[in-house]
Formats: structure tokens, sequence, C-alpha cells
């Protein structure tokens, strides 16, 4: 099921990473194929894309969109890290290379329009659409799976029913999203992993493939003090310094 040129370039920060290839960031003049607020890609082949990240956080709950020169950089530090770590433990990413500081080279995949969230607080939209179930931030006894389909103006739950109906591997996209879970605590800890959101794509023999960013900006992630190291900071009215003083520390230190 269906769901959904050439680029060239003089970018200086292109020869900052080697193993790029031959592919090089778009002229700013290409219009990128599909533009979001976070990301901008455009098609390489048929089957692989080159995806630059846009500099913004966002946060519907908190109706704020902002700029943030430097993000980007961080994210993709972040997203390159945990891709290589995922690979490593058996789990399908479609990274392939990075290409410079904030663009890096994808494989291009079908994408059913649901994520995938993973809950081990009982934090955001948990408390906030099941009131009374859970106490705020309240620690769950075993990692809760739910899927979203992803629509404006704010991502809605979905029964893994309707999902099934279409022919989506859901049981097999669970046991992913908990395998993801157990490699992202145990490569995080001691900061504590609260949930984090994924979205898979379909590769041609039908099985997913995690084709999302994976950063600070795409979960809740605490300190062992219990300080926010993720996209909170913005929520929460942190400075631009603080945020990106917190994010290359919390780089850093996975790089140790």
């Amino acid at each position: 099921m269906h769901w959904g040129s050439h680029l060239n370039s003089t970018n200086p920060e292109y020869d900052e990473y080697p193993g790029s290839g031959h592919v090089r960031p778009p002229d700013p003049n290409t219009p990128p194929t599909v533009e979001g607020r976070s990301k901008k890609l455009w098609m390489v082949d048929e089957r692989t894309c080159l995806v630059r990240l846009v500099e913004s956080l966002s946060s519907f709950t908190f109706n704020r969109h902002d700029i943030l020169p430097g993000t980007g950089r961080l994210r993709l530090d972040f997203h390159e890290l945990a891709s290589r770590r995922l690979t490593e433990s058996g789990v399908a990413c479609s990274f392939i290379r990075r290409l410079d500081a904030t663009a890096y080279l994808s494989r291009f995949r079908d994408t059913p329009p649901f994520e995938v969230i993973v809950k081990n607080r009982a934090v955001g939209s948990t408390t906030r659409k099941y009131p009374g179930l859970f106490g705020e931030n309240e620690s769950l006894p075993a990692p809760v799976v739910k899927f979203d389909y992803r629509c404006d103006p704010e991502d809605q739950p979905i029964a893994d029913d309707y999902l099934r109906v279409l022919g989506l591997p859901v049981d097999e996209m669970r046991r992913i999203a908990l395998k993801v879970n157990t490699t992202l605590t145990e490569w995080l800890a001691p900061h504590q992993l609260w949930d984090f959101c994924l979205i898979f794509g379909i590769d041609e023999s039908g099985n997913p493939e995690i084709i999302s960013e994976i950063s600070p900006d795409c979960m809740r992630l605490r300190s062992t003090e219990g300080r926010p190291l993720d996209k909170d900071l913005f929520r929460h009215g942190y400075s631009d310094a603080e945020i990106i003083e917190t994010w290359e520390g919390l780089v850093a230190g996975l790089r140790d």
C-alpha cells in the first residue's frame, strides 16, 4: 500500500564529513520534495533521500515554535550515535551516513501516517488524556507501547486493530519499539528515559524500519537529579544558551 534530481552544492562544511560519499548537500535554491517544521527532504533516487534538519523546536501543547540555531547540529549528533547503537543491536534504521552538520543520507521508505510511542513514565498526553489513572511522572510497572495517527492539529491515539486492518505489521513494530526502549535505556544510563516516539517505514519486503529522528527533540530524558535533558527545556522556558549547553554536554557524554 502506498502512503505517501542531482543535488549539488559548495557547502564548506561538506569536507568535515569525508565519509559522505558523492552526495552533496542541496543548493538552497532547489525546492525540497517534502518540507515540514523540523526537516526538509530531497529525493536522490527512488530509494534514497537527503534529509536536512531545520534548526527549530516546536511544542503543540505549549503553542511554541522557534528557530534555535545550533540545535540542528546537536540533534543530528545524537541521531547519528543512536542510529549506530541501534543498528549494532539489530534494529533496522534508515540512516545511511552524515553529509554535513545538519544533513544526512537516508533510505527512502513508504511511510504509514502513524507513530509509535513508548512510555516508561506517565507523562505528557498520558496524564492529560487519561486524568486520574496515573500520578504525574509516575513510573509505570512495564513499558507502555501506543500508536498515534499523525494528523493536525494534534496526533490522535488509534486502536491496534485499525492498523491490522490496513495490513501493517503491528506486532513486529511493537517488538522493535520495546527493543529500542531497552537499547536506549541501557545506552543512556544513568540518565532516565521517560518516553520517546518512533516513525516506521516499510521496506521492500514488508519489514518495519525506523525512519524517524532519534534525539532529545523526540523523547523525554532526565538526569539523575531530575533535570530535563530534552525538549522540555524548550517547553519550560529555558534560555537558548541553556538548551545548547545541556545538549552539548549530553552528546559529549555519549561520545566518551
